[in-house]
């Protein structure tokens, strides 16, 4: 299955379909409100889609939560194990909507997609949006068999990233990478030895994915012969990674794994920080 729906797919009237609303940020209910697709389930990053933070030197800004809570709240949204999940945001799937999904994926969920252009591409084909609160019918707690997979802690990432045979990718903004700004962490800079691909070279003019060509293209240009296992991915908080791994399993690259804490968690550990494109 894609990764990714387009919004005419009749998969969206499925029986089996759960649709999510997972756009988040300040004011997302508001805004949920304001127009949703009908029976999407309102979902927000910091309440649903990542632990309660003590400390954002263990484990980055928005951490996982406990897959034991995870798994409740897939109960009490209706999903099960053979649920068809599709999820969406209003910022092209780069805010929570990519992270719900590589969540479920990463426990293993398949049948799990997010809606390419988000809100903005059910708006321009003409669905009517609904400004109903929707509540879905729970079931029982959604069975989970172990730890989310494809994750890898600060010590691995800091190895990695001084290993030439690995490969780490910060997605966030070149500025960002380059320590030239920093709008939301304590430090700019980047991981010394990672290298930058910004999330928003995944999509189009549109806010859509660019083809699946021409991103693996981009891909393997980036990776080149590291073995695609060896890849890790970060971004500020582990949230718009997830983008692109989204963007990469779109693509048939499909074993990178995830750095949750990312530079959120890394700048407060008195690590090695680089700037400009010393690394």
């Amino acid at each position: 299955m894609s990764p990714l729906i387009e919004i005419n797919d009749p998969a969206f009237a499925g029986a089996n379909t759960i649709l999510i609303d997972a756009r988040g940020g300040q004011d997302s209910y508001q805004r949920y409100l304001a127009g949703h697709l009908k029976n999407a389930i309102y979902s927000d990053l910091d309440q649903h889609l990542a632990a309660k933070v003590t400390d954002a030197a263990i484990g980055g800004r928005h951490p996982l939560p406990a897959v034991k809570s995870f798994s409740a709240l897939l109960g009490s949204w209706g999903i099960t194990s053979d649920s068809r999940v599709i999820i969406y945001d209003d910022k092209s799937g780069a805010f929570s909507a990519a992270r719900l999904w590589w969540m479920l994926r990463s426990l293993g969920h398949e049948q799990v997609q997010v809606l390419n252009g988000g809100v903005q591409a059910a708006v321009k084909a003409g669905v009517v949006l609904s400004t109903d609160a929707y509540t879905p019918t729970p079931v029982k707690l959604y069975h989970t068999h172990g730890d989310y997979a494809g994750t890898v802690d600060i010590e691995e990432t800091g190895a990695a990233a001084q290993d030439e045979r690995r490969l780490v990718i910060d997605v966030r903004e070149t500025p960002r990478y380059l320590g030239q700004t920093e709008p939301i962490d304590l430090i700019a800079g980047h991981i010394p030895g990672s290298v930058n691909l910004p999330y928003i070279l995944n999509l189009d003019a549109d806010g859509k994915y660019m083809p699946a060509e021409i991103l693996r293209s981009m891909y393997l240009d980036a990776i080149g012969d590291v073995a695609h296992d060896e890849v890790i991915v970060h971004c500020g908080s582990g949230v718009t990674a997830c983008h692109t791994l989204l963007g990469m399993a779109y693509a048939g690259i499909t074993e990178p794994r995830l750095y949750v804490g990312s530079w959120s968690e890394w700048s407060r550990r008195d690590l090695p920080m680089a700037t400009g494109n010393n690394n």
